[in-house]
């Protein structure tokens, strides 16, 4: 039977600075496009900590909720809570899938072999540098699409949502933004603090599927590690959202996309 010690890599072991600095570095990139970043925390976890595919999900899903629980007051400070409210049909439409997804990418992602994990791993990281390049290099319309369609239609979007977000460890915000003003025509702030109502319930629901399969003692065995990474994360992401508008999207966001398609390579070529 696998000890606590058993679950931290050796490369987990190296000095706090570090993995403050790491966490800090992706909160920064969230944080310049005012999203979590725990899709770049992600490759972080496997390729220089030396987690296991599963391990990583696990752990990255715990700091994408912490992240997000922060997060949330101070997006409803720039969105007031009112007008939020007031889109309650989309963020219920868009939960009645994703808490399903949620439950079933969990399940999925536990089942997985490694190597196969991996790889999947790999090809939604290219979804997210897709989403990325897509949901802030076009504008934006809306499907205009009839309630009877519309409801079906989030319903599916959310489970896929879903699914992506559980099986990754992150809040999904990349694909619930374009999601919410595509499909519900919302304008982009709005979908922003939208995105963060439906991501906290959707990944409360993986993170309570995680907790009921053995690899979630890996959170118990790295507390340590989790809380200075989740502080740096915290920390990188207000200064990221100070750079905001510093660095232009033109350069950035291809940038950002190509960080995560060398990630996905090299997740793809994992054993």
């Amino acid at each position: 039977m696998a000890t606590d010690q058993d679950l931290i890599p050796a490369r987990a072991t190296r000095s706090l600075p570090l993995v403050f600095g790491a966490g800090a570095s992706v909160g920064v990139l969230g944080g310049m496009i005012g999203l979590g970043g725990a899709e770049f925390r992600l490759p972080l976890l496997i390729s220089l900590f030396g987690f296991a595919a599963l391990s990583a999900v696990i752990l990255n899903k715990a700091m994408s909720l912490v992240v997000v629980l922060v997060a949330l007051p101070a997006r409803l400070v720039a969105v007031p809570a009112a007008e939020v409210a007031a889109k309650w049909p989309i963020a219920v439409n868009l939960l009645a899938g994703s808490l399903l997804g949620a439950w079933a990418g969990a399940s999925w992602a536990i089942r997985m072999r490694s190597a196969t994990l991996y790889k999947v791993l790999a090809g939604l990281m290219v979804l997210m540098a897709a989403a990325l390049l897509i949901t802030h290099n076009t504008t934006l319309g809306t499907l205009s699409l009839p309630l009877w369609a519309q409801i079906p239609s989030g319903v599916v979007a959310g489970f896929g949502i879903g699914v992506v977000a559980a099986i990754m460890g992150v809040a999904g915000g990349e694909l619930l933004i374009p999601t919410i003003v595509l499909l519900f025509g919302a304008d982009i702030k709005t979908a922003g603090s939208l995105s963060l109502v439906v991501s906290l319930p959707t990944m409360l629901v993986a993170f309570a599927r995680y907790s009921r399969d053995g690899s979630f003692s890996v959170l118990r065995a790295n507390l340590r590690f989790t809380v200075v990474m989740i502080a740096g994360s915290v920390t990188g992401a207000v200064l990221g959202g100070l750079l905001l508008g510093v660095f232009s999207d033109q350069v950035l966001i291809p940038a950002l996309a190509l960080i995560l398609l060398v990630s996905a390579a090299k997740l793809a070529r994992h054993d």
